[in-house]
């Protein structure tokens, strides 16, 4: 196939020398060409890691300036099959070239012009006033890499965005276009220079990181904490190699919960540190044995639902479940006391979840040819999870939670599933009812924090780690969940008089 056959051709304008661009700075304006620290050229030894380990057929040609020369270990990742070293010139052409084949011991055939358009980068690089970039020698025998045609990566991510890349990437690359990008703005946005970050788009052109698409960043006093956003759902395998992938990536702790019913986690290491947590988790032998199980009351209502002309059938995405779900989000902001966060969502978004869902089934309940009520179950590893279960609020009266659910019991029973998840026990009591009436048990489970900076470490010793509703003993959060309540509710108010 001709797409499969197609080089990605990268090129790489190595400026600075670490992923600070205060310390790149500093080092460049005291002169300090020293490689020292492991987080000298940090960023470029992650992107060679990420060439060296795609499927695809890539070509990465690395630019470097005499203040970003290759120290022994990435020079030990640029393999010439992949990899080719070239000349970013800054200043002096002959001694630079000279200086970067005697540093690597790599014949270069390619340079490229650093510019500088700014006056204090003009003066930081040691040039005159106003001269944004060096002469090149007429005689200078290496060839120009500006007669290749580029297209700045790091700027489409930064101006036109993920999906934008994502759907002209392909063509780009039929089109042999060479993708330039700065190792710099790796992760980084810049907020003068319109570039980064474009890691996110760099690994799905590669097709590598996968773990990493589901990987969730946020900061808790400048503590950048990470977790697997499907680790309810996905077996996770925490290896050495993937916690120093995490550390590369500037991840100060990482979290991630012991899936017990499938999967054990045998002999953590001792700094692992350990929380009690758990789910809602329903154990399915079969569907007759679970409606025997849970009782009249709950049998009873989903008799009830029957009975109300209710109709109850697994329903394939398209437009109009879209629709149907958007109307059931926008019938009311408040829901089980609480502000309801999907409250005046765009149709275009629910219709994008909603097509976008992969691994999922939806149940839908009907009523007079209307949906009235949905429960989305994802598939994973070992367990299918409820993500969503909703139903209008006017029609409460005709039970259509538990008619959903009972569905959902029977078509996990069809499917030889044996597991089925349903969050977790113990943060909203009315809804701790309804599953427990449904036969879902609170089942302990284990997370684990591992830190991976001084940083992290600091964080975890402060108790920083973790949600405050989570370091909550329940005695004490119970009595807060109305008042909790109660500020959602009058948040949304607030909002709505505005």
């Amino acid at each position: 196939m001709a797409n499969e056959q197609a080089v990605i051709k990268i090129r790489l304008d190595v400026d600075y020398a670490y992923p600070s661009r205060t310390k790149s700075f500093a080092y460049l304006a005291l002169g300090i060409k020293k490689k020292t620290g492991r987080d000298y050229l940090k960023n470029s030894k992650i992107i060679a890691k990420m060439v060296n380990e795609s499927p695809k057929q890539v070509m990465a040609y690395w630019f470097f300036t005499p203040f970003t020369i290759p120290d022994k270990k990435l020079l030990a990742l640029l393999d010439p099959q992949r990899h080719e070293v070239a000349l970013h010139l800054v200043n002096d052409a002959y001694r630079e070239w000279k200086i970067l084949e005697n540093e690597t011991y790599r014949t270069v055939k390619y340079y490229s012009i650093h510019g500088t358009s700014r006056v204090f980068a003009q003066l930081l690089w040691g040039r005159k006033f106003g001269q944004k970039q060096a002469k090149v020698p007429s005689d200078f025998p290496l060839k120009s890499f500006h007669d290749f045609t580029t297209y700045s990566l790091d700027v489409g991510r930064h101006e036109e965005g993920a999906d934008f890349i994502r759907e002209h990437a392909e063509g780009l690359i039929q089109d042999k276009l060479v993708l330039a990008i700065h190792p710099e703005w790796l992760f980084n946005k810049g907020r003068i220079n319109p570039r980064g970050p474009y890691y996110d788009v760099l690994k799905d052109i590669l097709d590598i990181d996968h773990d990493f698409g589901s990987l969730h960043v946020k900061k808790r006093a400048s503590v950048k904490i990470a977790h697997n956003v499907q680790e309810y759902e996905r077996n996770l395998n925490v290896t050495d190699a993937f916690i120093e992938k995490l550390w590369e990536r500037s991840i100060d702790i990482f979290t991630f919960l012991e899936r017990k019913w499938c999967c054990p986690v045998t002999n953590p290491p001792s700094t692992w540190i350990k929380t009690e947590d758990n789910v809602g988790l329903l154990d399915i032998k079969d569907y007759a044995t679970w409606w025997s199980d849970v009782g009249k009351k709950t049998r009873n209502m989903v008799r009830r639902a029957e009975k109300s002309g209710v109709n109850v059938t697994v329903v394939e995405p398209s437009e109009k479940l879209a629709e149907g779900i958007w109307k059931i989000y926008n019938e009311t902001p408040i829901r089980q006391d609480r502000a309801f966060s999907h409250f005046k969502e765009p149709l275009k978004s629910v219709l994008g979840n909603v097509m976008g869902a992969k691994n999922s089934i939806f149940i839908g309940a009907y009523l007079q040819g209307e949906l009235v009520g949905f429960i989305q179950l994802s598939n994973g590893d070992d367990v299918t999870v409820i993500a969503q279960i909703l139903a209008m609020q006017k029609h409460w009266d005709k039970a259509l939670n538990n008619a959903l659910l009972a569905k959902a019991v029977d078509v996990c029973a069809s499917n030889g599933i044996r597991w089925l998840m349903y969050g977790r026990i113990g943060n909203h009591p009315s809804l701790d009812k309804f599953k427990e009436s449904n036969g879902f048990i609170k089942f302990p489970i284990t997370r684990y924090y591992i830190p991976l900076t001084r940083k992290g470490k600091i964080a975890m010793r402060l108790c920083l780690h973790r949600d405050v509703k989570d370091a909550l003993p329940q005695f004490i959060k119970n009595p807060l969940i109305p008042t909790l309540n109660w500020v959602s509710r009058n948040k949304v108010r607030l909002r709505r008089q505005k």
